[in-house]
C-alpha cells in the first residue's frame, strides 16, 4: 500500500503526530488545540537519528511530496483532503517502509479496523548480503495513551543501540553471543526509557508497547522480545524456527497444555504479561541465539500478521510462497505480506520486517 506523504507545507500534531497545516486551529484526527501559525513537532516524527528522512519515505530515496487521492486519484490539498472528492488522504504514520539495504527491508501498516498505527519498526543493515542486520519492531498497547508516540521512539532509540557498534566478545562464538545478547538487552533499557520519555509521569494511563529485536552479525542470529511480538527463522533447507516466546496468557495456556488454536482465539488470546512502560513489571528480554549456516528468511512481525498465521511451518510456507511471487525482493515480500493481513481482516496494525539472508 502506498502512503500519502505529506507536503512540505504541512506540520504534525504534537499529541497524535497526525498531518495538520499550519493554518489549522484543530488537529482533525484527535481533536486537539494548535497554535496558529506555529510548526507542531511530533517525537513520533523528529527524530535525531534520521533527520533527513520522513516516515513514509524508503531511506536512500528522496522524500516526495503530497501524492494522489487513493480513492479517486484526484490532487491533494495542503489541508490533507482530495480536492475532488473530499476524502482524507492517510497519515504517512499509516503507512511507511524503510529499506536500508537491498537484502533489508520493513513496512509498518496501519491496517483497516483501527484508527491509527500504533505500530512501529526501525531497522539497519551493512550493504552486503548476509553481513549485518537489526530488525526492531513494537506494538503500542492500544488501551494505553501515546502507545503510537512511544512505540516508535522505542523501536528508534534501540536501534541506535544496536548500531553503535559490533559485538566481539572474547573471540569464541559463545562470547560474541553473549556479547550481543547483552547489547540486546541494553536495547531494551533504551526503548524502555524512551517510553519513559513519551509518557506523562503523571497519566492515569501511560504509554506502553511490546519489544522484539533480532541480531544478524556474520552468522550469528541473537533474538529477544518482550510481549508478543514475535521474530522467525525461515530456513531455505530445513525446518523454520519461531525464535521467540510470547509474553501473554495464550502462550501459558498453551504450556499448559491447551492447543495454539483454542489459546489464541480465547477472549485473553492478546492479552500479554509483560512489556515496555512505566507499569511494567521487567522488561529484560528473553533471547535466543543460533548460528545461520545457510540461506533463508528472517521475519520479525507485530501480531497484525501472525494473527491470521501463528505457527512457524504454514507462516514459512506463506513467506517463500510470497517472495516467490515477487522474485525474492524484500520489500515487494514484506509490503505482499502487509496486503496479505489486510485481506484476511486487518483487525490489527501490521509490521512486517524482512532480512534475505
Amino acid at each position: 500500500m502506498d502512503v500519502a506523504m505529506t507536503s512540505t507545507t504541512d506540520t504534525v500534531c504534537p499529541s497524535c503526530g497526525g498531518a495538520v497545516s499550519e493554518a489549522d486551529l484543530f488537529c482533525e484526527a484527535c481533536g486537539a488545540e494548535l497554535k496558529p501559525g506555529t510548526a507542531p513537532t511530533s517525537p513520533a516524527l523528529d527524530t535525531d537519528t534520521e533527520p533527513t528522512v520522513e516516515i513514509g519515505a524508503v531511506p536512500g530515496q528522496e522524500a516526495a511530496g503530497a501524492g494522489p487521492c487513493r480513492s479517486c486519484g484526484g490532487t491533494v490539498g495542503a489541508d490533507g483532503y482530495c480536492e475532488t472528492c473530499g476524502t482524507k488522504a492517510a497519515k504517512p504514520r499509516d503507512h511507511f517502509e524503510e529499506q536500508p539495504a537491498p537484502w533489508v527491508a520493513g513496512v509498518c501498516d496501519r491496517g483497516i479496523r483501527h484508527s491509527r498505527n500504533e505500530d512501529a519498526m526501525a531497522i539497519a543493515a551493512d550493504a552486503e548480503p548476509g553481513s549485518r542486520a537489526l530488525l526492531v519492531v513494537c506494538d503500542g498497547v492500544s488501551s494505553s495513551l501515546d502507545s503510537d508516540v512511544a512505540s516508535l521512539a522505542a523501536a528508534r532509540a534501540a536501534r541506535e543501540v544496536l548500531e553503535a557498534g559490533h559485538a566481539q566478545g572474547l573471540g569464541t562464538d559463545s562470547s560474541r553471543a553473549s556479547a550481543i545478547a547483552a547489547r540486546l538487552k541494553a536495547a531494551a533499557d533504551a526503548a524502555s526509557d524512551a517510553v519513559l520519555d513519551s509518557t506523562s509521569p503523571d497519566s492515569p494511563n501511560p504509554a506502553s508497547c511490546t519489544f522484539v529485536a533480532a541480531v544478524l552479525e556474520n552468522g550469528m542470529l541473537v533474538a529477544g522480545s518482550v510481549g508478543d511480538s514475535r521474530a522467525y527463522w525461515f530456513p531455505d533447507a530445513a525446518e523454520p524456527v519461531g525464535l521467540t516466546v510470547d509474553d501473554s496468557w495464550a502462550a501459558e495456556l498453551i504450556a499448559t497444555g491447551v492447543s495454539r488454536e483454542e489459546a489464541e482465539s480465547g477472549p485473553h488470546a492478546h492479552a500479554i504479561t509483560r512489556w515496555l512502560g512505566k507499569d511494567a513489571p521487567d522488561h529484560t528480554p528473553r533471547t535466543t541465539t543460533l548460528q545461520v549456516s545457510g540461506p533463508g528468511w528472517l521475519l520479525v512481525c507485530s501480531d497484525g500478521l501472525w494473527n491470521y498465521c501463528s505457527e512457524a511451518a504454514p507462516l514459512a510456507e506463506l513467506v517463500r510462497q510470497t517472495a516467490a511471487d515477487k522474485g525474492g525482493e524484500p520489500l515487494a515480500t514484506a509490503s505482499a505480506l502487509v496486503d496479505w493481513a489486510n485481506a484476511q481482516g486487518g483487525q490489527d496494525n501490521i509490521t512486517v520486517a524482512l532480512a534475505r539472508i
